[in-house]
Formats: C-alpha cells, structure tokens, sequence
C-alpha cells in the first residue's frame, strides 16, 4: 500500500475525520486531503508524529501495508463482544420469560405471592448478569481503548445479512404475538385462566424476539470498531454529555422500579404495571438518541 493509503485507513481506523486529524497535526484540512490523494507529501516531523499518533514504525507508514499488519485481532475483541451481546440479550430477554413466567405460573394455580417472588428471582439473576457484563466490557475497554480493524469486507457483509435477519425476525416474532393474542380470544373466553395464559405466551414470543433484536444490533455494532476506538478517546465535552445520560436513565429506571412496586403493593398490580419497564426504556432510548454526543457526527 501506498502512504496515502495507509494514512486513510489508519485515520478511519481510529475514526477520526480528516479536520480531526488536521488539528491533532496542526495543520490545515486541505493538507492531510493532499496527503491521502498522493498530491502533496508532509514533512518528516509531521510523519514521525503521525507513528506516534498511530502507533507504527515509519517503515509501515512508508511502504508497508498497514491494513494487513493490523487487522488481526489479537486483543480477542471479536470473542468478548460476542459474548457480551449474547449476555445482555438474554439478560434482558430472560427478564421478559421471567414475566411469562409468572402468568402462565398464576394460571396454573400457584399462589399469587409465590409466582411474583419467581419473576422477581428471576429479574435478580438476569440484573446480576447485566451488571457484570457491563463491569467486564468496562474492563475490557480500560485494558483495550484501542484495537485493530480486524474484519474483512466478506465478514462485514455475512454480518449485515445476519443483521437483516435478526431485525426481521424480531419485529416479525412481536407481530406474530399481537396476532397470537387477536386470534386467541376467538377461540378462549377472555376471563381467568385464559387470559393469564394469552399473556404468558405473549411474553415468551416477546422475549425471544427482544433477545433477537438486541442480539441483532449489537453483533452489527461491533463491527464498527472506529466507533469503538472514538468511544474510548472521548473530549471532555463528550465524557460530559454521557454521564448526563448515564444519570438520566438511571433516574428514569429506579422510578419505573419504585412506581412499580408502590402500584403492586397499593393497588395489587402485580400483573399489569409490568408496562412501566417498558415506558423507561423507550425513554432511555430517547434520551440516548436526543443527547447523543456524536449524532451530528455519525
């Protein structure tokens, strides 16, 4: 490869836009523009910051390819983010089964306090694992705050399938279950056990296709790895804006949690205020979508 082509692709890498990287050299847009067109070269202090900044020998920069030398993944990136997407999927859809859980349980005869003491078992186990992905991914990031692009074209576009696969079949697994329920009570009177189980089963289909979609977007995610490495370097202004947002879906969460258990506690609604959780993390998503520090960027 060519130095213009190395310097693009370890500025993509690291996913910096070229007026970024202008200002990291202190130089101006339309000199690093020059540089990977091949219509200007920079000056040997300028290309010895660029090896620091970037972490290669001035052999590589120079004449190397830097694509190949760094594209292995010797950080084990694509192993943990794996995992960690399987973990957070099925903690949250495991919640999910922990609701069905608790109908299809009631529904069956067990007694109402003992079938409420299941899903909240249940929402403690699959809570512990969400947390403990986080500290690891939080780990992970402190140990790794940069890694090497090590996917190829072909494994980008065998993602972007399974991708597509994953949003249809989760949206399409919801809408199998609004009409599940639709048909259902043609068939069943709509009173007790009846509803009890319509809803169970609502709820496993749920959980299967949440799982899907979260699964889904965060495998596609992880891909993105100049979105990880920008992540990981963030300005002061960036760290700002998402510990606002850390802080603001907390709030959003532990209210949903406290109306939740007030409502069950004073008006018996055990079974239906379960939507709380559901209204909190749409919010959550919005307040992630309104103050993301990067939307303009990305």
């Amino acid at each position: 490869m060519a130095f213009s082509d190395n310097l693009q692709f370890l500025r993509a890498r690291r996913g910096l836009t070229q007026e970024q990287l202008a200002e990291e050299l202190n130089v101006s847009r339309q000199s690093v523009s020059k540089w990977e067109s091949g219509a200007a070269f920079p000056e040997m202090d300028t290309l010895l910051r660029l090896c620091e900044l970037y972490e290669v020998s001035l052999d590589l920069l120079l004449r190397g390819d830097a694509r190949a030398s760094l594209q292995a993944d010797t950080h084990g990136y694509d192993a943990f983010f794996t995992a960690h997407g399987l973990r957070v999927s099925l903690g949250v859809g495991g919640i999910l089964l922990g609701v069905a859980l608790m109908l299809l349980t009631m529904a069956a005869g067990l007694a109402e306090t003992l079938s409420v003491a299941l899903l909240l078992a249940v929402i403690a186990v699959c809570v512990v694992v969400l947390v403990a992905s986080g500290l690891l991914e939080e780990d992970f990031r402190k140990k790794h705050p940069s890694v090497p692009d090590c996917y190829t074209q072909e494994a980008r576009d065998a993602a972007h399938r399974r991708f597509i696969w994953l949003m249809c079949g989760g949206i399409g697994g919801i809408l199998v279950g609004v009409i599940f329920l639709l048909l259902f009570f043609t068939v069943f009177p709509e009173r007790e056990p009846y509803e009890l189980t319509a809803g169970g089963i609502f709820f496993i289909l749920l959980a299967l296709s949440v799982s899907a979609l979260l699964y889904g977007g965060m495998d596609q995610e992880k891909y993105q790895v100049w979105k990880y490495n920008r992540d990981n370097n963030p300005t002061p202004q960036v760290r700002e804006r998402n510990k606002l947002i850390g802080t603001i879906c907390s709030a959003i969460m532990i209210t949903a949690t406290a109306i939740y258990v007030g409502l069950g506690l004073a008006l018996d609604l055990w079974r239906t205020a379960w939507w709380l959780f559901a209204v909190g993390g749409i919010l959550c998503g919005l307040v992630h979508v309104l103050l993301d520090p990067y939307k303009d960027d990305d």
